[in-house]
């Protein structure tokens, strides 16, 4: 049986000078602001679409590569991946790079790569992302 998870947001006003919240309904988390302004200029203490998205994505990234990795026998010290999500106005989500940082004993360069490919396109958030045509990988394997 599929789990499913919630959230919902109330927008008030017009796009340019509205504003919302979106809330997290299922772990019940919080409440945070959207605004336009807040999606195309500068955060301002406020949330965005694409920050809800780079935040999904990194978590999800990171639990595929450890679980490619588990599937290799392999236990991770520390895996860190950081989501950037550009948005252009008028044109929307142009671009998603993913930078992984990972320490994991006895693990080669070229399987780490490989590893962390096949986590890329293996991600659900990642398959559910694929209309971006740029979504680029940058790993490091830590020692």
């Amino acid at each position: 049986m599929a789990t499913v998870r919630s959230a919902h947001t109330v927008w008030t006003g017009d796009l340019p000078t509205g504003s919302g919240q979106v809330s997290l309904d299922t772990s019940g988390l919080g409440t945070y602001d959207v605004t336009w302004k807040a999606r195309a200029e500068q955060a301002e203490g406020k949330t965005s679409p694409e920050e809800l998205i780079a935040a999904a994505h990194s978590a999800c990234f990171s639990m595929a590569f450890s679980h490619a990795l588990g599937g290799e026998g392999k236990t991770p010290d520390r895996v860190e991946t950081k989501a950037e999500v550009d948005f252009q106005p008028g044109e929307g989500i142009t671009a998603i790079r993913l930078t992984l940082k990972a320490s994991v004993p006895g693990l080669s360069e070229e399987d780490f790569q490989r590893l962390a490919d096949e986590a890329k396109t293996g991600c659900p958030v990642s398959q559910a992302l694929a209309a971006v045509k740029n979504i680029s990988l940058d790993a490091t394997l830590e020692s």
